[in-house]
């Protein structure tokens, strides 16, 4: 009997758990806890994206997806392996929320030094109309990511200094803010026609890098949005947007 005892206080423990608590919808997952190994730099729980800030229902630096992607993410990493390569994720799922403070962020009619970083071509206001932020986003679903490339055999050690005047996004890799991945041409979030996966403005190693990343998930069936080289969604793998805030998995 107290073994039975023992055993049921050891499944309630279980069930009140942090990571049980989540009760995540619809069939999400933490990528954490799908495979460990992927790195995550959630940039929207941060200042270091395009709004200088946490973007709300960002409560925790966490990549959330459909359970589907993340295996299919695992998959991915699993072959890059082989070449010493990591995926590294800067978005995931992403709250409604998060999205309608994006667009309030288009239309407050200021747009600082830090913020041209980003966009150095198009004022912001003009960013939704070109299809650079979506009023609307796949990432609600959990079927889209922002992702890309590191070099694991390389110093990835320079870190985000946001007290440094940075060279915009599409400045050669060491003027600009550091990512610790792999040279794509630009930096993440970076809205400039260089920034289009097949954009001809790039070297041939930067070109090699993009068809790297496209072809592994194209390999589990990952389809990239052409105007942003690390952006991809899984088709069907979500349909209804959602908006629960994102917290840590432990």
């Amino acid at each position: 009997m107290a073994v039975i005892a023992l055993l049921a206080l050891e499944l309630v423990a279980a069930a009140i758990s942090p990571a049980f608590a989540q009760n995540l919808p619809g069939g999400f997952a933490f990528l954490r806890d799908i495979d460990p190994t992927i790195i995550q730099d959630i940039r929207y729980a941060t200042s270091n994206n395009f709004m200088g800030r946490p973007i709300a229902g960002y409560d925790a630096a966490e990549c959330v997806v459909k359970r589907d992607v993340g295996l299919r993410l695992k998959a991915v990493q699993r072959e890059l392996a082989r070449q010493k390569l990591s995926l590294k994720m800067f978005d995931c799922y992403r709250p409604a929320r998060a999205v309608a403070d994006m667009v309030a962020w288009s239309r407050n009619g200021k747009e600082t030094a830090a913020e041209r970083r980003y966009n150095p071509a198009f004022a912001k206001a003009d960013l939704f109309r070109l299809g650079y932020i979506a009023t609307h986003s796949g990432h609600s679903t959990g079927a889209a990511v922002d992702l890309t490339l590191v070099d694991l055999t390389a110093d990835n050690s320079r870190k985000f200094d946001p007290a440094k005047d940075y060279a915009d996004c599409t400045a050669p890799v060491a003027a600009r803010a550091p990512e610790g991945s792999v040279d794509m041409g630009t930096g993440y979030d970076c809205s400039d026609v260089k920034a289009h996966t097949a954009a001809g403005s790039i070297t041939p190693v930067q070109r090699r890098w993009r068809s790297t990343l496209v072809a592994a998930m194209a390999g589990q069936g990952f389809v990239n949005y052409s105007k942003e080289w690390w952006h991809f969604s899984l088709p069907g793998a979500g349909a209804a947007a959602y908006d629960f805030p994102i917290s840590r998995s432990h």
